[in-house]
């Protein structure tokens, strides 16, 4: 492994690092006393779904687009083999997950969408 990969990887680990400890942040927040509406407009800063790309799953489901790009790049032959479970991955997130998300949202708070 070359200098610059494993200063890639470093960097990589404390990002993750770092978005592990806002999500704990998150869900210590959600421990406490919380109300319907207050819930939904947590959840609703997870998924955006006026703009997908804006919420916490967007940016993930993003992340693993551009890592399946990364695998095409690194064995053209093999590309459907390395990235297509990468966008599988990508749009589980936001089809399956984000969706779930969004109608829990509207299950807990029906008047919040326009907010």
């Amino acid at each position: 492994m070359s200098g610059r990969s494993r200063t890639r990887i470093d960097r990589v680990r404390a990002s993750a690092g770092i978005a592990k400890l806002a999500l704990q942040q998150i869900e210590d927040d959600l421990t406490g006393e919380i109300g319907g509406q207050e819930l939904a407009q947590i959840l609703r800063e997870l998924h955006h779904e006026d703009h997908r790309q804006d919420g916490v799953f967007g940016f993930l489901a993003q992340l693993l687009t551009v890592a399946g790009q990364a695998a095409g790049r690194i064995e053209p032959d093999r590309d459907d083999e390395m990235s297509c479970p990468l966008h599988e991955a990508a749009a589980l997130i936001t089809e399956n997950a984000g969706l779930q998300t969004y109608y829990a949202t509207r299950a807990l708070d029906p008047q919040g969408e326009a907010a």
